[in-house]
């Protein structure tokens, strides 16, 4: 009964720990195509957060432009284009002002490395995002999500399944990444492809959910796409809000993240009877330093 009792008290503990304050961020959202959709669909869905479509097939955005008008950018292209590179130089300098960015498929299309279309690049921002492309990029068959690979973070809270008819997955993690999921399905190379991923370079933490952004503008929720699709988004806007920090301590299942993450993360190894009970007390107290500090 008592380890029970510790086990309840461990998941609600580690709950209250990644617990994300939400504040209200202003989300520019830039694409080429299908911007103004998804911040019309993530706006609807998503609370907390505005969504402001910016146009850049053509058009590159200036840095203070940015700066001044959002707190996160998200990322993503429906079909390559000439200017991913111009872009992809000011969003990197964007990311480096310590404002996170996250990224969408089809990011990995224009992505140096992929050879099924002619990739332009995406300039200094290929210095700080988690993935390399498969040589392939986004894949065009279906993708589901292996809940046996979530790594316990604010980006995973809640989430669970997630599925895509297509548009998803086409990478492969850099050395260093932080990869909090992966598809079930191995990518272009038969090696594990990250649907969640996460890499901190300096002041920078750039986010890639490696599935399409505007899946709403080709067909309805629970058909083509599914699962915790905006649960995901969702998180990865709040973790953006609050500048991709966690509380004072951040445990995952996959061993210590990289030095400079300003996580303090740590591995959690198999415990006994008597080391959960511990265990619980020591996350315990973490918490309630946690819920001190913020109130």
């Amino acid at each position: 009964m008592i380890i029970r009792i510790c086990k309840l008290l461990v998941a609600g503990v580690v709950a209250v720990a990644f617990a994300v304050p939400v504040h209200a961020a202003r989300i520019g959202v830039l694409s080429n195509q299908n911007a103004a959709v998804t911040a019309a669909d993530f706006a609807t869905r998503l609370s907390g957060h505005t969504f402001t479509p910016v146009e850049i097939a053509t058009v590159t955005p200036a840095l203070a432009s940015l700066t001044a008008n959002f707190d996160a950018l998200l990322l993503f292209e429906d079909g390559v284009f000439v200017n991913a590179p111009n872009v992809g130089n000011v969003v990197a300098q964007y990311a480096q002002t310590g404002r996170p960015v996250v990224l969408g498929s089809f990011y990995d299309q224009d992505r140096t490395g992929t050879t099924s279309v002619t990739a332009n690049g995406w300039g200094a921002l290929e210095n700080l995002d988690p993935n390399l492309s498969d040589g392939i990029g986004t894949a065009y068959s279906a993708r589901s999500l292996n809940p046996t690979s979530l790594v316990v973070h604010p980006l995973t809270y809640g989430v669970r399944t997630l599925t895509a008819h297509q548009f998803a997955g086409g990478n492969q993690a850099k050395s260093g990444t932080i990869v909090l999921g992966r598809w079930t399905q191995p990518n272009a190379k038969g090696k594990p492809d990250p649907a969640i991923a996460l890499r901190f370079t300096g002041s920078a933490c750039v986010m890639h959910i490696a599935i399409a952004a505007d899946y709403s503008a080709y067909g309805a929720y629970g058909s083509v796409y599914g699962g915790d699709f905006y649960r995901l988004w969702q998180n990865a806007f709040d973790f953006a809000a609050a500048r991709c920090v966690v509380g004072p301590e951040q445990i995952v299942d996959s061993g210590a993240l990289p030095a400079g993450t300003g996580t303090g993360a740590t591995a959690v190894p198999a415990v006994d009877d008597a080391m959960l009970v511990l265990l619980s007390l020591a996350l315990a107290a973490a918490a309630l330093g946690v819920l001190r500090r913020r109130a």
